[in-house]
C-alpha cells in the first residue's frame, strides 16, 4: 500500500454537489512526508469538494499545531496553523498544474492531496519563528549573548554589523 493512499480522492465517483472529507495529520504523516521543516504536529484538515459538471473546487480548511525549532534557542516550539485555500481541478489527458487549476488524467479520475496539505502547512510558517517573550531556553540565550555581544570598547573599532541582543533583553532573563 503506498504511503499516502489514504489521501486519494476519487473525483470521478463523486456526485454533483458537495462532498466533505476529513483527515487528521499527525506525527506519522509528517514522518512520511520526510521534510526537515516539520516533523511533528497535529492538524485537522477538512476538504470540501464542490463538483460541477466539468470541474471540481477543493476547499481546504486546516487547523492545528505543529512543532518547529525556534530560530533563537533551537528548542521546539508550537506553531498554530489555521489556513483556508481553494484549488480547482479538471479532467484532462495528463497530470499538470497551470496557474490555479490542476489537471488530473481522466482515466485515473483521482487526485492525491497529501502534498497539497503539506504545502499549505509550510506556507503558514512565519519566516521568523521564535518563542514568545521569556519562553526561549534561558541557558541557550545566555550562551548566545555571551558569545555574540562585544563590549562597547571593542565594537567602537569594528565597523561591521553584529547581532544586537540588547533590543531583545526582554527575551533574556538573567539568573
Amino acid at each position: 500500500m503506498p504511503k499516502f493512499e489514504q489521501y486519494n480522492i476519487v473525483l470521478k465517483d463523486l456526485p454533483i454537489g458537495t462532498t466533505v472529507k476529513e483527515f487528521t495529520l499527525c506525527d506519522d504523516y509528517f514522518k512520511k512526508i520526510d521534510s526537515p521543516e516539520v516533523q511533528k504536529g497535529t492538524v485537522q484538515a477538512t476538504v470540501t469538494i464542490h463538483r460541477k459538471e466539468s470541474s471540481f473546487e477543493l476547499v481546504f480548511h486546516l487547523s492545528g499545531t505543529i512543532l518547529i525549532p525556534c530560530d533563537r534557542c533551537l528548542d521546539y516550539m508550537e506553531q498554530a496553523i489555521t489556513h483556508k485555500e481553494s484549488v480547482w481541478v479538471k479532467f484532462g489527458s495528463k497530470f499538470s498544474a497551470e496557474d490555479e487549476i490542476v489537471i488530473v488524467p481522466e482515466a485515473e479520475g483521482a487526485i492525491n492531496i497529501a502534498w497539497f496539505l503539506y504545502e499549505f502547512i509550510i506556507l503558514n510558517i512565519p519566516i521568523k519563528h521564535v518563542h514568545a517573550p521569556g519562553l526561549c531556553n534561558k541557558s541557550m540565550m545566555n550562551k548566545l549573548k555571551k558569545h555574540i555581544v562585544k563590549s562597547k570598547d571593542e565594537s567602537a573599532d569594528d565597523d561591521t554589523d553584529e547581532l544586537d541582543l540588547e533590543d531583545n533583553d526582554d527575551l533574556i532573563e538573567e539568573e
